[in-house]
């Protein structure tokens, strides 16, 4: 069995996190390294190592992903404002964990194409 992920390792909480949100199939924490004034993490409880390798039976936990970031959004205060989703894939996607993590930006003007 591999190394736990350092996502892994948050959810189990060996590692500490500024946690927004939790629910049976998703974790949602603050980046320790934030690109915008509000800079979340929000990660499925089961390892998907990337948005590439997920199947057909992932679809109902990142559905549940995709409509908590709006249930997150307003909770956070940020939803009307404007916000950033975004999804790393490999290397060359600027992929740092191998687990899958949706990154959610906000507080700060985005600007297009992004970096």
């Amino acid at each position: 069995m591999s190394e736990p992920t350092l996502f892994e390792k948050i959810i189990a909480g060996e590692i500490p996190a500024d946690v927004v949100y939790e629910d049976e199939l998703c974790f949602c924490f603050r980046d320790i390294s934030p690109q915008a004034p509000v800079h979340l993490l929000l990660i499925p409880k089961k390892p998907i190592v990337r948005i590439a390798a997920a199947t057909t039976e992932d679809q109902a936990t990142l559905g549940h992903m995709m409509t908590k970031v709006g249930e997150i959004a307003r909770a956070e205060g940020f939803a009307e404002a404007g916000f950033r989703t975004v999804i790393n894939n490999g290397a060359h996607g600027g992929e740092a964990v191998p687990h899958l993590h949706l990154h959610i930006l906000a507080g700060r003007q985005m600007q297009w194409p992004p970096g």
